[in-house]
């Protein structure tokens, strides 16, 4: 007779995503996880298959997790500008109280695996399009409620935007100061004007 798990999949699965996300994926250990995730090394490999696997559907709850996350700042901002400058900010905001581990998960990985595996290059780009199409229909809505210019390539632009959104989360992780990273985003938008 089958065991009912005495631990919640997500609950765990949101502690390896941090871990894996603030060490990566090659400086993780399957200790590490057992540690951070506060279960048995065999409950891990029942629940989730090895560290390829557990890793892969960490990144996919990373995906959702944003994808959350960028809905409730664009759901919560008056206008698209605003929206576009509040994603920015969570940026800065989100390192800066250490909530999580500070950067981007999917950036990390992208730089760490990327070129070495095509599975995760694949959901990376999947990851990233989908960040830029959803800048896109902002930049759409924009043109379409006024707010902005109607000659701006929405396309461009948001390839443009989420460029300079990876880049800050890179920059997160250095010595920069709020101060420095606002002034970024401050030059950055200008593109709207």
């Amino acid at each position: 007779m089958a065991r009912n798990k005495e631990f919640d999949e997500q609950v765990v699965l949101k502690k390896a995503m941090e871990l894996f996300w603030k060490q990566g994926y090659e400086k993780t250990s399957m200790q590490d996880l057992v540690n951070h995730m506060g279960i048995h090394r065999r409950s891990i490999y029942d629940t989730f298959g090895d560290k390829y696997s557990l890793f892969l559907a960490s990144l996919k709850f990373y995906e959702v997790f944003v994808a959350e996350e960028l809905t409730k700042i664009i759901s919560n901002s008056s206008t698209v500008k605003i929206a576009i400058r509040n994603i920015f900010e969570y940026v800065v905001n989100l390192a800066e109280f250490e909530i999580y581990p500070a950067g981007c998960f999917a950036v990390n990985t992208a730089v760490e695996l990327s070129l070495l595996d095509k599975d995760i290059q694949h959901l990376t780009t999947k990851m990233f399009n989908d960040t830029e199409e959803l800048l896109n229909k902002l930049l759409k809505e924009g043109q379409n409620k006024g707010e902005i210019k109607n000659d701006l390539n929405t396309l461009v632009t948001a390839q443009f935007l989420h460029n300079n959104l990876i880049g800050l989360r890179v920059l997160v992780k250095t010595n920069y100061t709020k101060k420095e990273l606002e002034s970024i985003i401050d030059l950055i938008l200008k593109v709207l004007e």
